[in-house]
């Protein structure tokens, strides 16, 4: 559950003034990414999964030039302190009750996920979502200000489906849902959204040295 979760909201991050298509407001979050030295925000709400409730609460770093992000977690309880790290090759996800760090394939954990996403276009907007049908569904506010609701779903089919919320001011994700069957399962806001504030690549991958290292 905790790794779908955490896919699912990489794939959701790793998502115009007279835009007049989804493609359009795609290509203008994934220019802007591209065009940052660093990006880095907090996702926090809430999630449903399994019929219990769960608070979500974690940071995100990445530096998109190099396909390399870290996700650390504050909650949900069960996952707090644990940290993943994923590049273009490989993803490594620390355990802080077990003091262990599980490194997996980029491939192999998205096909564990169900997803189908290619861990290597997590910081690639355009590439990540060219397997889903993306919509737009609604515009609100002033030039400017303009935020764009856009839905994403996969070209394979299913019930899955996330939502997610685009400021034109500085073309970067507000909200995040996903859904399920047509439920809402998770509800998550984006703030704290900042871009060349210094994160370099050494501050994202580390860990603990002396952690156990597992190779799946």
């Amino acid at each position: 559950m905790s790794k779908r979760l955490t896919l699912t909201l990489l794939a959701g991050l790793l998502s115009v003034a007279g835009a007049q298509s989804a493609q359009d407001i795609v290509n203008k979050v994934d220019a802007a990414q591209k065009a940052a030295k660093d990006v880095s925000f907090r996702l926090s709400g809430n999630a449903s999964f399994d019929s219990a409730a769960q608070k979500i609460d974690l940071t995100v770093k990445a530096i998109p030039a190099q396909s390399l992000a870290r996700v650390q977690f504050m909650a949900p309880d069960a996952l707090a302190d644990n940290v993943i790290v994923a590049d273009r090759t490989e993803i490594r996800q620390y355990m802080y009750l077990t003091n262990q760090i599980t490194v997996t394939s980029a491939q192999k954990a998205a096909d564990q996920a169900g997803l189908g996403l290619d861990f290597t276009q997590l910081t690639n907007t355009a590439s990540m979502l060219a397997r889903y049908n993306v919509k737009l569904l609604g515009t609100t506010g002033t030039a400017g200000k303009r935020v764009y609701q856009l839905e994403a779903t996969p070209r394979t089919g299913g019930g899955d489906s996330s939502r997610v919320w685009i400021t034109e001011a500085g073309w970067r994700p507000t909200r995040i849902q996903l859904l399920s069957g047509g439920k809402t399962i998770a509800d998550l806001t984006v703030s704290s959204y900042k871009v060349n504030s210094g994160v370099t690549a050494t501050a994202i991958r580390q860990l603990p040295k002396d952690a156990q290292i597992i190779r799946q």
